[in-house]
């Protein structure tokens, strides 16, 4: 796909899925504003990529830094085409009797408050200017409940509906709308769910997890024609039929 002249707004872009996302993008000819609270991280990133990236240090479980990052990439490129909402965390892994609940709160202001904050900032942008496309990064732990996991699987289904009230809300608008489910990807968060030793994710082996780089060109073959018969759904990476359009076995 060549996204030349498009603007890409990739949340949690500092490591692992955001990361390689915002490498592909580029790849693709797109500018790419990349958000994340590691201000290090992103600017190296950017100075990795070049001229068309730029960083945006932002937390998301905030608003006002939402809206602001989004700004200033609108004043940066003059426009935004793509809202990639893949920040997320998923510490503090615990058992509810034993969860804090300061943590777990945090966990889905970053999580699910982060995901609408992305969506309240980009839609009106993206309705003025006649469509744009939204993608939220998914999981497995959605739709599946997970010991340890209750503030993941809650934020993660949250976001998950989240995403097709924006579809309902901005089809009629010119938005495209979806989720992508990658499954479990070779990244940060992998080793941290390792740690925990808390159901059975944290026993697969890292050869069972997916590079990121395989998500990230998902995303871009979703944001093509090819794309447009998943709106308001959700694309899982586990879909062999689904790699097989991708390009990726």
């Amino acid at each position: 796909m060549d996204l030349t002249g498009k603007t890409v707004l990739i949340t949690g872009a500092s490591k692992g899925i955001g990361a390689a996302t915002a490498h592909v993008f580029a790849e693709a000819g797109a500018n790419v504003a990349l958000v994340a609270r590691n201000r290090d991280a992103i600017a190296d990133l950017a100075g990795d990529i070049g001229k068309t990236a730029i960083a945006i240090p932002c937390d998301v479980s905030r608003y006002w830094e939402v809206e602001a990052a989004v700004n200033a990439c609108i004043k940066a490129f003059g426009g935004l085409d793509v809202l990639i909402g893949n920040a997320g965390v998923i510490e503090p892994i615990s058992h509810l009797a034993n969860s804090d609940p300061e943590a777990w709160s945090h966990a889905i202001d970053i999580n699910l408050k982060g995901v609408y904050n992305g969506m309240r900032a980009a839609m009106p942008v993206m309705q003025d200017a006649g469509g744009g496309t939204i993608i939220t990064i998914s999981s497995g732990a959605a739709h599946y409940a997970l010991e340890g996991w209750s503030h993941y699987c809650t934020s993660k289904a949250g976001a998950a509906m989240l995403t097709m009230c924006a579809h309902k809300e901005g089809v009629e608008h010119g938005l495209r709308i979806m989720g992508l489910s990658p499954g479990t990807v070779a990244t940060d968060m992998q080793h941290e769910i390792k740690d925990s030793g808390i159901n059975p994710v944290s026993q697969l082996d890292w050869s069972d997890h997916i590079p990121p780089d395989w998500p990230a060109k998902a995303l871009l073959w979703m944001c093509g024609p090819d794309g447009d018969a998943y709106m308001g759904q959700e694309i899982s990476l586990r879909d062999e039929g689904i790699r097989k359009k991708v390009g990726l076995i």
